[in-house]
């Protein structure tokens, strides 16, 4: 009897090799070689096969005919809805991925039962809660009346053979992949080789019924989901829902889509009866702002379709360490240190002998080079101790050479601000016809100085009217 052969895959990127490592020659990961066998399954070569199948050819066609729209399953849940594009297409598969206790399994219970009561057979499979667990949290959401099936196991043949029974379902929830197994690996659950067919498996069945299936993804200690990335190309679309845990409000976020745009966010706000829609983000993100306090600046970002704006926080102190801190927030590290650098080159401000801290108001994270311009507003408004105009909002991004260059979307973000009763914004040359009302009150520096020089004649102009 042959001896069954064993590999070591690597449970970061899911690499195969022969012997055991203390660290990944692919991605230099330390301790996550895992021994699996590959007798059968994923990972087990040509000989383990007893017959190979003749293949068949494949009918061919053109690139030019008729296009028809995605089939969607809309769930009545604006914020979600939007998130996935329109609601849940027929025969795809959904990763969503999330911190634990961030609100996953509610939200996926609120959008299960929303879509069982408008007729459509949901099943909810969950792998690391009970069944008695599951009907708690309904009762505490005000939706245990819903008729949502639910079972709880692990095994993906079972799992298949269930679903399969009476009318083909129109919504499958796992709840979570990483605690699935199948009898094609030999591995234990959770890990690479695991997590893969356990995936493939649920994503043939997408394809071949036509039902939608979500997954759910555990993440790792930087925010990614765990396994390989090779379960977040099988899937069709990958969704994060993120959050702080000292604030109310979660963000549904969309880094990949098939079937629709990507970045695009869903906005929810935590309360014991669950998640709440947010119909107007901007309002939640500015609720609490001091008009009047220095180093504050609005800043119209746009997340996918939708413009939001959002509050940026500059604190300038005087430091006594030889090497002043630079703390941010919600923004990049990197990008802040490029903007002080151009702010000391090309204006003339001094931050060598300051502690520079910076922050997104209410834990919101931008990712967006047009907050240049708003975050260099903030730095210098904190360093003078002037508070920039209350109803200005700011948007541009930055060159190394101080220039300020256009950025796209620049009428829904002043449609945005004007709506919330901003009159006036800063914004780049070149950025179109500006309608009027905030148009007309809007300022166009072509370099970063003028708007420096702008912020620190405000000072002489207040000093002249207290005279």
């Amino acid at each position: 009897m042959a001896k069954a052969r064993v590999q070591f895959i690597c449970q970061n990127c899911g690499s195969a090799h022969q012997r055991w490592a203390g660290k990944c020659d692919s991605c230099g990961e330390w301790n996550t070689l895992v021994e699996e066998g590959t007798s059968g399954g994923i990972g087990s070569g040509p000989g383990s096969l007893k017959s190979a199948r003749k293949g068949r050819p494949v009918t061919l066609t053109s690139l030019d005919g008729d296009i028809e729209d995605a089939p969607r399953i809309v769930s009545g849940i604006g914020e979600l809805d939007r998130a996935t594009g329109g609601g849940f297409v027929r025969g795809s598969a959904l990763l969503i991925g999330g911190d634990p206790g961030i609100g996953k399994s509610t939200l996926l219970t609120q959008a299960a039962a929303a879509l069982a009561s408008r007729g459509h057979r949901v099943v909810y499979v969950s792998g690391e809660e009970a069944v008695a667990q599951i009907r708690l949290r309904a009762q505490r959401l005000g939706v245990a009346s819903s008729p949502v099936e639910l079972a709880a196991e692990t095994n993906v043949e079972d799992i298949l053979a269930t679903i399969a029974e009476g009318k083909r379902p129109d919504l499958v929830i796992i709840d979570s992949i990483q605690t699935l197994w199948t009898d094609l690996a030999d591995s234990a659950p959770g890990t690479v080789t695991q997590v893969r067919a356990a995936s493939q498996a649920m994503i043939r069945y997408a394809k071949s019924t036509g039902a939608a299936v979500v997954l759910v993804g555990h993440v790792t200690k930087e925010g990614q989901i765990a396994g390989p990335r090779v379960v977040e190309h099988m899937v069709d679309g990958v969704l994060y829902f993120e959050g702080e845990g000292g604030h109310h409000f979660r963000i549904l976020r969309t880094v990949k889509n098939r079937f629709g745009p990507t970045d695009e966010i869903g906005v929810f706000e935590m309360s014991d009866k669950g998640l709440r829609e947010v119909a107007n983000p901007s309002e939640l993100f500015l609720g609490e702002r001091h008009a009047k306090a220095p180093g504050a600046a609005v800043f119209a970002a746009i997340e996918g379709t939708r413009p939001v704006l959002v509050e940026i926080q500059a604190l300038v102190a005087a430091s006594t360490l030889g090497t002043p801190r630079r703390a941010v927030v919600g923004w990049d590290s990197s990008r802040l240190s490029m903007i002080l650098a151009v702010l000391e080159a090309h204006c003339g401000v001094r931050f060598g002998q300051h502690d520079v801290y910076l922050n997104v108001a209410g834990g919101y994270r931008i990712s967006e080079p047009a907050a240049d311009l708003a975050v260099a507003s903030a730095l210098v408004s904190s360093l003078t101790g002037l508070a920039l105009p209350a109803d200005c909002v700011y948007f541009g991004e930055i060159s190394l050479s101080g220039a300020v260059r256009p950025v796209a979307h620049a009428q829904q973000r002043l449609k945005e601000a004007e709506k919330l009763g901003f009159g006036r914004a800063v914004l780049p040359s070149g950025s179109g016809e500006l309608a009027g009302g905030i148009g007309a009150g809007s300022f166009q520096p072509t370099a970063l100085a003028d708007l420096v020089a702008r912020i620190a004649g405000s000072r002489r102009s207040r000093a002249e009217e207290t005279d």
